[in-house]
């Protein structure tokens, strides 16, 4: 995992999640101001976990380059995952305890709100698995030239 580890108690962190909330939508905002889980049936998800174009996943709060469709796989879990960020600046991770579970969270760097979790059961070459609430997520297919 990588080495941008946030500690959870870092206070600048919900102070720009309630300043960006007025951008997102119910669903965005529950999922990444307040760092919910959206079931994998969610059209969101549905569509992200389906994308299978060339292109980049985006931060749907700040639009900044988080994924390229090269390092995206199926899980199997319903959750777009991805077995390694664009740049490794891309996203963050810090420890988060909620619901009795020790997991690595995935915040974007840029604006700090929460994407998903990581795991150590990815696919070469990384093993890991970057878990991403597809309504955290905009695509944008690779235009063709």
């Amino acid at each position: 995992m990588s080495k941008n580890i946030i500690p959870l108690n870092n206070t600048s962190n919900k102070k720009r999640v309630m300043g960006k909330k007025d951008y997102l939508l119910n669903e965005s905002v529950g999922i990444m101001g307040e760092k919910k889980t959206s079931s994998y049936r969610t059209n969101n998800n549905t569509i992200m976990n389906q994308e299978k174009r060339s292109g980049i996943f985006k931060c749907k709060s700040c639009n900044a380059r988080l994924f390229s469709s090269k390092a995206k796989f199926n899980s199997g879990t319903g959750w777009p995952s991805y077995f390694k960020p664009i740049t490794k600046k891309a996203v963050a991770e810090r420890i988060n305890t909620s619901h009795n579970m020790i997991r690595t969270e995935v915040i974007c760097s840029k604006c700090e709100h929460h994407l998903g979790h990581v795991f150590k059961d990815g696919p070469p070459p990384t093993g890991l698995r970057y878990c991403i609430d597809g309504e955290a997520l905009i695509f944008i297919p690779k235009t063709k030239t």
